[in-house]
């Protein structure tokens, strides 16, 4: 107790002197109105029971009520053999997390900017479009609203292996002029293999079926389109506008490659692909195999990082005094777009479920106390983050569910999430509306 009142005081101390601008502001739950007991008594059994399920080796939770941290608290280890324990500062493989965190925000300023536009073809931009017949009308909206017919997952891993081993002119174990991008601590790829992706892509069907149907497709494609209308190199472009203004001092891709002292939690024991226990390097192998660096998967970051970028979403494109984004961009990307077809999602970003107040925890996604205009994301890896601008509630669980494999899949089973995200709803006596 005296740790966490020291803290909340330095972080107040630091805050008012101006020095701190980026850091976050900690407090009591107490004095945010919230039962500090109850969140205890709860949160510890919900993730000591997800533990002793193997749902994950150890995980750690982080919540903010308007903007300030209440909870952040660690569980478990980093592997079931129980040696290195999880640390407040972990890095962590944010998988699917990337789309909201990567690309998304630059897709968003560029239409805050009118230079790119939801309603045109996204041939409009993306020239390898304009001849293929199906995807040529495809609007950026449907898109991102996964609402476009597209594709759900392509593997291109099966394109790099044959009988179980590795086509050399695709990947080789040294670096040299033509495979440059890194897929693992000693695997490089041909950086031709992009070229190959696209032309699958551009091949691959589109549903006539206009419905909801998840899709992560164009995010491989989008960090390269945001280079192509900025002029700027897509990482550069990402930390001038979004990481730095915000203080994200981890969040970014390659982390094996820049020598942070935290610790990076490892993912899966790859038994078909690299070999290995993944640590440091993408999971996903889709972004694998694009170097590293993609839309859909590949960013790494602290739950600190990603309470920043968060609560910017949740204050509506506003931090630290400037409006990074329009509050009009960002309500339009986080409303649902395609309610009358059963769609629940935003522009790249999750949803509740369309009548989410009326289900049960077990049914519900999220908690079915989050409000209707909350929004998030989930990735495979097993994180979760999600803004309620609301209810002014920032969630955010990191874990390593894959670990040792992705056949773990209590963290889903169990409701782990909803359940811990409800536990802050209640304590702070918030009921859903009417």
């Amino acid at each position: 107790m005296k740790k966490i009142i020291i803290s909340f005081l330095f972080f107040v101390l630091c805050f008012h002197l101006g020095s701190a601008q980026h850091e976050l502001i900690h407090a009591l739950p107490s004095k945010l109105g919230l039962n500090e007991t109850y969140i205890d008594q709860k949160v510890d059994s919900i993730m000591e029971m997800g533990i002793k399920n193997e749902a994950f080796p150890g995980a750690q939770v982080l919540v903010a009520k308007n903007d300030t941290i209440v909870f952040h608290k660690v569980y478990g280890f980093h592997t079931y053999n129980s040696i290195q324990p999880v640390a407040l500062n972990d890095l962590y493989d944010l998988a699917s997390v990337t789309k909201i965190t990567g690309p998304l925000p630059a897709l968003m300023k560029l239409v805050d900017e009118s230079k790119l536009n939801l309603d045109v073809p996204f041939s409009t931009y993306w020239k390898p479009w304009r001849n293929q017949k199906d995807k040529k009308d495809l609007t950026l909206r449907e898109i991102l609203a996964h609402q476009a017919g597209l594709e759900p997952y392509i593997v291109f891993l099966q394109k790099v292996m044959r009988k179980g081993k590795l086509k050399s002119r695709f990947v080789q174990q040294s670096p040299s002029k033509k495979f440059k991008g890194q897929v693992y601590d000693t695997l490089y790829i041909n950086h031709r293999f992009v070229r190959k992706m696209d032309r699958i892509i551009n091949r691959s069907e589109v549903s006539d079926e206009k419905k909801y149907v998840y899709s992560g497709l164009t995010f491989l494609i989008f960090p390269r389109l945001i280079e192509q209308i900025t002029g700027a190199d897509y990482q550069t472009y990402l930390q001038d506008n979004f990481y730095g203004p915000l203080g994200c001092h981890t969040l970014g891709y390659l982390p094996s490659t820049k020598h942070y002292a935290n610790a990076i939690v490892p993912t899966e024991v790859d038994t078909l692909f690299r070999k290995t226990l993944v640590k440091g390097w993408v999971h996903d192998e889709n972004a694998s195999l694009m170097g590293g660096v993609s839309g859909n998967a590949g960013l790494f970051g602290t739950a600190d990082d990603l309470a920043k970028i968060m609560l910017f979403y949740q204050n509506y494109g506003a931090a630290n005094g400037q409006q990074l984004i329009s509050e009009a961009t960002v309500k339009e990307f986080t409303t649902v777009q395609y309610p009358e077809n059963e769609n629940y999602r935003g522009l790249g970003f999750d949803k509740p479920l369309l009548n989410n107040a009326e289900l049960p925890l077990e049914e519900a996604y999220p908690s079915p106390l989050a409000s209707p205009e909350s929004f998030g994301h989930s990735g495979f890896t097993g994180t979760f983050v999600w803004a309620d601008p609301v209810k002014k509630l920032t969630f955010i669980f990191l874990s390593n569910r894959v670990y040792p494999n992705r056949d773990h899949r209590k963290l889903y089973s169990l409701d782990i999430r909803q359940a811990l995200q409800d536990v802050f709803y209640k304590a702070g006596g918030i009921q859903p509306k009417n």
